[in-house]
């Protein structure tokens, strides 16, 4: 467990306690701190309590203000405003605070007190289909969640709800038994060789279908012995899946993402729950039959002609829809894995589906006050000019060429830069700058609003990118390495430069954004925090020089302790991004 304090958690309990000592008969008060502008922090909670206690606010204040401790936390207190604390701390206490996190792997981030369960939907790919640039974003923004929310001491269950069942496979099997060597490989396979087996075949297929009614015919009769479990035709089915999933790890081996095996329960996962899920329902009178088919109705899901729309759980011809699969994986997650959370990485068009499945479970009492389930819906990415991004061609852009694409135009901006570096290393940096550079422009974007992908800003050295992050990493680095002997050594006698402060008043803030973006599922919000952060370092570079001759041995070492914590807590920030931080570049 964490223990180190943030200098906002110190400021606000110093507050409390002074508005305890001087307003004793207001009982506990919650001082309202936050971060300013004005002064290092601002309290807001006065306005409050001089409501309750019926008096004046800035008389108050100035009580509350002569009863603070002079204990070297805080340096000077202005009351504005009605009533309004502007708080400056002492130049001591950021440095006193920040190096109680130099042993700390945590950074002073503490562990949640009440952790849950969460269980994480997200990176959802279909089989026997290609991967495109519209998986970016379920797979990015879900990887991030898992690792800030695990960081933060939730226990995470990966979830990747691939699309492995339906009517398709039926012509892709029948296809396969009638050319039994089309998936055929002779020794290892590549992801590339794979998705071009199942391409061809699907195409090959998907002709046939089209033109032959007679094997029309019998790819139909397969589906029936798909879905009654018949061996062969599993065997069959398990080709397919096992095929595209050597094509799945290797793009999103591509985006440096680990994806589990056993994490992978796709929509044929839930087969042997669906009969009983819509028994439940019926029973329960959760859903009732509307014309053959078993459906939930809702007061405010109306078509256009003011008629109800329902959640269609079961076909009139016996089939289970979508919403089926569904919520057998709610029942399925709170039942068997003890969710407490459901957190589905969704696009938002499909927020009317998930509405509509998440208030059905409400009434089946599979989600509750204790289990609760949140979409996190996500916008489209589109192209430079504005529309959904295709190729020239109109067609729907590869993943897998994408990421080479931005892998290519980082190389090249890491090689104009570098100065020391070999050809290997230039290509190891090329990847780490091109991946990190597509998953920062998707991260650092609201999830719920679209997108440009637009390379060239992506990889650009300057503005709100990862490269830029990255470089500040990368300096700081060689900025210690060139230190020679001396060390990253705290002195909070020192007096710093505002842009010390500065830097260091932001450093302090990185607990307090991950508790944010954890709760919230806004991943952009620590991806801004780290640009902000990059900036501040690059204010403080530039007028603070750090290795300079005439610099006093503790001047040099304190700077040398800002860029180190400062450092650590880059590389952490963009990890938990699914980033790499390179030493050099």
């Amino acid at each position: 467990m964490a223990s180190v304090s943030s200098l906002a958690s110190t400021v606000d309990q110093r507050i409390a306690d002074a508005l305890s000592a001087a307003l004793p008969e207001a009982g506990p008060a919650n001082p309202l701190l936050r971060r300013s502008d004005r002064a290092d922090f601002q309290a807001n909670g006065l306005l409050a309590l001089a409501k309750q206690l019926k008096g004046n606010p800035r008389e108050l204040a100035t009580r509350v203000v002569a009863s603070l401790p002079a204990d070297g936390v805080i340096k000077e207190v202005e009351v504005s405003g009605p009533g309004f604390l502007n708080i400056t701390i002492t130049d001591r206490a950021i440095i006193e605070t920040l190096a109680a996190r130099a042993t700390d792997a945590r950074l002073g981030v503490p562990y949640e007190p009440s952790p849950g369960t969460t269980v994480i939907d997200y990176a959802q790919p279909n089989v026997a289909k290609e991967m495109h640039v519209g998986h970016l974003r379920s797979a990015v923004i879900g990887a991030a969640m898992v690792e800030i929310l695990e960081f933060t001491g939730e226990n995470v269950i990966r979830r990747h709800h691939i699309g492995d069942w339906g009517t398709q496979f039926g012509m892709l099997i029948q296809y396969l038994i009638e050319h039994p060597h089309e998936l055929d490989h002779k020794g290892a396979v590549s992801g590339e060789e794979a998705m071009s087996s199942l391409n061809r075949l699907y195409k090959a297929s998907r002709a046939l279908f089209d033109s032959d009614e007679e094997f029309k015919a019998r790819a139909r009769d397969r589906v029936v012995d798909l879905q009654a479990g018949d061996k062969e035709t599993l065997a069959l089915w398990q080709r397919f899946v096992d095929e595209s999933k050597i094509y799945f790890y290797s793009v999103f081996n591509q985006l440096d993402m680990e994806i589990r095996d056993p994490d992978i329960v796709g929509e044929s996962g839930y087969n042997d729950m669906l009969e009983e899920t819509c028994r439940i329902l019926e029973e329960s009178g959760v859903a009732v039959r509307s014309e053959g088919a078993l459906c939930v109705f809702f007061d405010d899901v109306k078509g256009p002609d003011g008629n109800k729309v329902p959640l269609i759980v079961k076909k009139s011809n016996g089939g289970y829809g979508y919403a089926a699969t569904d919520l057998s994986a709610i029942r399925d997650r709170v039942r068997n894995l003890s969710a407490t959370t459901l957190l589905y990485v969704v696009d938002v068009r499909q927020s009317l589906h998930f509405k509509m499945v998440f208030e059905t479970a409400r009434r089946a009492g599979w989600l509750n006050d204790e289990v609760h389930a949140v979409q996190l819906a996500f916008g489209t990415v589109l192209g430079k000019d504005g529309k959904p991004f295709k190729t020239r061609a109109g067609e729907t852009v590869r993943l897998e060429d994408l990421l080479d694409e931005a892998v290519e135009r980082a190389t090249a901006v890491v090689r104009e830069k570098a100065k020391d570096l070999s050809e290997e290393e230039i290509a190891e940096r090329g990847k780490q700058v091109g991946i990190g550079a597509v998953k920062y422009a998707d991260l650092s974007t609201s999830a719920a609003r679209d997108y440009k992908f637009d390379l060239d800003q992506m990889v650009s050295l300057n503005g709100d990118t990862s490269v830029y992050i990255q470089y500040a990493y990368a300096r700081i680095q060689s900025i210690l390495r060139k230190a020679g002997e001396a060390k990253p050594v705290p002195h909070p006698e020192l007096e710093l430069a505002p842009a010390e402060r500065a830097l260091g008043l932001h450093v302090d803030q990185f607990g307090e954004v991950l508790a944010e973006v954890a709760s919230a599922y806004e991943p952009h919000k620590l991806a801004a925090y780290l640009y902000q952060l990059a900036s501040h370092f690059t204010t403080f570079y530039d007028q603070c020089q750090v290795l300079k001759a005439e610099n006093p041995a503790e001047l040099v070492e304190n700077r040398l302790f800002l860029c180190d914590i400062t450092a650590r807590t880059l590389r952490q920030g963009l990890a938990l991004l699914g980033i790499q931080s390179p030493e050099r570049l």
